[in-house]
């Protein structure tokens, strides 16, 4: 593949500033780019922290100040699955990939190690990846008198969870305009195939592969006889109502990071978006693969090898 001219192609650099080895990777990175001629970019809140007072800061240009959101090309990022998320927040409106170096625990949504790092660097300026379409979801919250009060997005889940501890949330789930049941909860999960190795795999909903379209809806220690995960279309709407008698409060979290107060009468309502969320790749390699890397698998003993 022949390398793209590098001048003037910008590239967003996020690091999760609280970190002294993500801050480290940020700036290997920046050199890098900058050593190829391109344009490195970080959001205004990242500048100083990353980027202040080091080699390099001259060539640095600032997300949405001297470089708009539309000319980014890439959007490197340095942590683990939280700063991927919060990319995803900052990139999404311009449908710019994103490309993660690891710097936390399982890393599930990231492509590489932080060994790996130059050589992220080295086939990002190449243009040397595929990019990957990844399902979002679309948040509405309704009062008890169906007027909306707020609208958000999630890659990966949106939960509902109690504000009290000690204290269940009394919900009614429904599920393409049709109520399904009534119980007492800390919660339920409503994910993405994304999300599925997430907050919905430690409550105990089903891994979904992410070429799979579908949203699933895992309630978190219900009290009731039926409240198993489940698998809709992404056709479907999927809906949990808090029910007006209940006495706790609750929350809607969106991708941990975006909350909403639901009072008694709320309803929260979640579509498939139109909007993907776009992730670079530098293999093919299959999803059976990533998990039984990310998870440390079991596999000794396979006979299918060479088939």
């Amino acid at each position: 593949m022949a390398e793209p001219d590098a001048a003037r192609r910008a590239f967003l650099v996020i690091a999760h500033t609280g970190r002294d080895e993500s801050l480290r990777a940020a700036r290997e990175a920046i050199a890098g780019l900058i050593e190829a001629g391109a344009v490195p970019v970080l959001p205004a809140d990242d500048s100083r922290d990353v980027i202040g007072g080091q080699p390099g800061e001259a060539a640095c240009r600032v997300l949405g100040i001297d470089v708009p959101l539309e000319e980014i090309e890439l959007a490197l990022v340095l942590g683990g699955d939280g700063t991927i998320l919060r990319a995803a927040e900052i990139v999404r409106p311009a449908s710019i990939p994103i490309i993660g170096v690891n710097l936390g625990h399982v890393g599930f949504l990231a492509e590489a190690e932080r060994e790996d790092l130059h050589e992220v660097v080295r086939r990002a300026i190449a243009g040397d990846y595929e990019v990957e379409e990844r399902m979002a979801i679309d948040v509405v919250v309704l009062d008890p008198d169906d007027r909306e009060v707020a609208r958000t997005w999630a890659l990966n889940e949106a939960t509902i969870e109690k504000s009290m501890p000690g204290k269940m949330v009394e919900v009614v789930i429904e599920v393409g305009g049709r109520p399904l049941s009534t119980f007492g909860c800390d919660g339920v999960v409503l994910a993405t195939p994304t999300g599925s190795t997430a907050y919905a795999f430690s409550a105990g909903g089903p891994v979904v592969w992410p070429n799979i379209d579908a949203m699933l809806l895992v309630p978190l220690s219900a009290h009731a006889l039926f409240a198993r995960p489940l698998v809709v279309a992404p056709t479907s709407v999927l809906a949990v109502e808090v029910l007006q008698s209940t006495s706790s409060p609750a929350t809607l979290w969106c991708d941990g990071r975006r909350s909403t107060p639901l009072t008694p009468g709320a309803r929260v309502e979640v579509t498939r978006s139109q909007t993907t969320v776009r992730l670079a790749r530098l293999s093919r390699g299959q999803f059976t693969d990533r998990l039984v890397h990310k998870f440390d698998l079991p596999v000794s003993g396979w006979r299918g090898s060479g088939r």
